[in-house]
């Protein structure tokens, strides 16, 4: 874009300077009066403002581009020393398999699965002395083991080959190393029934550019590992594979909620029934003692009206005088009582 730049400048330059001649001769065949002159004077100067400005404007993307060129040049530096670091590290066996695992743990953590909840590191299963590298949880306490294998020397001379014949010869090796990988995996006790774990184990290769190279050209390698039910699977394949999983679990502890709320709701209603069959009996027997209060406040209460007026008129015939008044209930203050004699207290006479 630089380049392209600098060209329509040259370009302006150019014609600015050919209008420039054209306009002089013009207004010189037309006369040599003074107005033309200063005419042509004025034009002449702010054409040369102009070329001015496009020379000014030339100069700063010659500046821009020699600062542009020398970041550029630091960066492929930094890049290429990035890039022979991270070389030799992964030369290292034990240094790629931890590679592979973070890579893994990567695709673990943006699908939201958590270590411990969701799966777990280097588990010795049961019955056995193999440990893979993630255990994951499924549902119904089923499990899915998965190694990491990260085959790489034979790839980067696959990949760094001159001719056709090497990247052949190391292609087969490639495709070789990654049999072995998989026939590693069965070789273990990654898939047994006793241990609760599915029929099936994930082989797990961090690089999408060595996995479509093993799906592109080692067709036979995969249907092998298929056959000894060995799924090879690449970042996003896993991502994939862990989204199935889980959205099995979220619909797993869906299922398990709604059973639970059901037979909460069976306990509640049956409650719910004791409950109303409860408030029925004791209804019925307020309403009973509601109609035995109404008929000792009417029909008893009168029957026991009628004896005391009877009395009140045999007192009155008879001239009886009334009782003495005694405590009242309703009084605030009670009757005060005749008081009595005080009595020594006995003592024997020695």
């Amino acid at each position: 874009m630089t380049v392209a730049l600098i060209i329509i400048g040259v370009v302006a330059l150019f014609s600015t300077g050919l209008a420039v001649i054209l306009m002089f001769r013009l207004l010189k065949s037309q006369g040599d009066s003074q107005s033309q002159d200063s005419a042509l004077g004025h034009q002449v100067g702010e054409i040369r403002l102009g070329m001015d400005r496009v020379n000014e404007a030339i100069q700063n993307l010659n500046v821009d581009r020699a600062k542009q060129s020398e970041r550029l040049e630091t960066m492929l530096t930094s890049l290429n020393s990035s890039s022979s670091a991270l070389k030799d590290i992964l030369a290292n066996t034990q240094a790629r398999g931890q590679w592979g695992e973070r890579m893994a743990e990567d695709v673990f953590r943006i699908i939201g699965f958590v270590e411990h909840v969701n799966y777990v590191k280097q588990a010795t299963v049961t019955d056995g002395s193999s440990r893979p590298d993630f255990t994951i949880f499924m549902p119904e306490n089923k499990k899915l083991n998965m190694d990491a294998k990260f085959p790489l020397t034979n790839y980067i001379r696959l990949v760094e080959a001159d001719t056709e014949e090497e990247a052949q010869q190391h292609s087969l090796a490639f495709l070789r190393d990654v049999r072995d990988r998989a026939k590693e995996v069965v070789g273990r006790d990654y898939i047994n029934p006793e241990d609760n774990t599915l029929d099936y184990v994930l082989v797990f290769i961090p690089n999408e550019q060595m996995f479509h190279y093993i799906q592109q050209h080692g067709a036979t390698v995969v249907e092998e590992a298929l056959r000894n039910r060995v799924v090879l699977c690449s970042p996003i394949s896993l991502f994939a594979i862990l989204s199935v999983i889980r959205h099995a679990l979220d619909n797993f502890a869906i299922e398990q909620a709604s059973n639970e709320i059901l037979s909460e709701l069976a306990i509640f209603d049956r409650q719910w029934k004791l409950f109303a069959a409860q408030m029925e009996t004791v209804g019925r027997r307020i309403e009973s003692a509601q109609t035995g209060f109404e008929s000792l406040k009417g029909t008893r209460s009168r029957a026991l009206d009628r004896p005391l007026q009877r009395i009140q008129e045999i007192r009155k015939q008879r001239d009886i005088p009334d009782a003495p008044e005694v405590y009242s209930i309703e009084s605030e203050d009670p009757v005060a009582l005749p008081e009595t004699e005080l009595v020594e207290p006995y003592t024997e006479e020695k």
